[in-house]
């Protein structure tokens, strides 16, 4: 029996140009898979490393076919013209991957109301408008899944009182996603969240979360990116309504030595995530 594959399967993802989003692209391009990547970053940033431009070659290097669209997913219209430019591209969307995020830590008190706006906009906002827009193409794929980078919901007060902005912005992802999944049911569309165990090593952390120290106590954006394929390459009927967590997707995929997604040789302990 062949291995489960995303040959020929179709990817919209916002975001991706460097991090955990590219990390899967790069794992459905190993198959053979096509990406259409909306992003903001067309430009080299001088503090976030790629663009969609270079995350796009990068695609295909791997042996996929890249669709590089420079937009903001907050634009709803550009959301729909850059979903129906990757259908014209690719004949039709199979997965929607919502991985652009934005994140501020800071408490209420502290939040200016634009950096909310930002995060409400972008996260929950953004995961409603790119879904909304792959829904009709993912119901005539016949295995159509949505994939969300949020995490599991948890009311306990140490996710809110510290940051309950940002929370409420990743808990909005999970909550749409875990509505599409009921409402997408009759129609064999499934919908699932997706979150790490432990710190990614990514710009995020480098820059915002601890720097070199926190990058020592992560793993590298690769169980991410497994886990996704496990999930995405699923009969859509028989995984969907979850809220799954990297390293438990891999035991059930029978992988249980996760030593090689340990990012560098620390001998740190690994951080757990901020929402577990």
């Amino acid at each position: 029996m062949s291995a489960p594959s995303l040959a020929g399967r179709t990817i919209f993802m916002s975001g991706g140009s460097r991090g955990i989003g590219l990390a899967i692209a790069l794992r459905a391009a190993r198959d053979g898979a096509n990406v259409a990547l909306m992003a903001k970053t067309a430009e080299p940033h001088p503090k976030l490393e790629g663009t969609v431009h270079t995350a796009a070659a990068a695609i295909e290097e791997a042996g996929g076919q890249a669709l590089p669209i420079a937009g903001d997913i907050r634009d709803a219209p550009a959301v729909d013209a850059a979903v129906q430019q990757a259908v014209e591209r690719f004949g039709g969307i199979d997965v929607c991957v919502n991985n652009a995020s934005a994140i501020n830590l800071a408490p209420v008190r502290e939040l200016d109301v634009k950096r909310y706006d930002l995060m409400l906009d972008i996260n929950t906002r953004g995961t409603f408008v790119v879904s909304k827009a792959c829904l009709p193409h993912l119901e005539r794929s016949g295995n159509g899944h949505v994939l969300t980078l949020s995490p599991p919901i948890d009311l306990d007060q140490r996710w809110l009182g510290g940051h309950a902005a940002y929370t409420l912005s990743k808990y909005g992802m999970t909550l749409l996603t875990l509505g599409l999944a009921e409402e997408g049911r009759a129609a064999g569309v499934a919908a699932n969240t997706l979150w790490p165990r432990t710190l990614i090593a990514t710009a995020a952390v480098q820059n915002l979360l601890g720097g070199d120290a926190a990058m020592a106590r992560s793993r590298r954006p690769e169980i991410v990116a497994d886990a996704a394929h496990a999930i995405l390459t699923r009969p859509a009927a028989e995984c969907t309504a979850n809220s799954f967590i990297d390293d438990e997707v891999l035991a059930t995929a029978g992988v249980t030595d996760l030593s090689p997604y340990r990012y560098g040789d620390s001998d740190d302990e690994l951080q757990t995530d901020l929402f577990l």
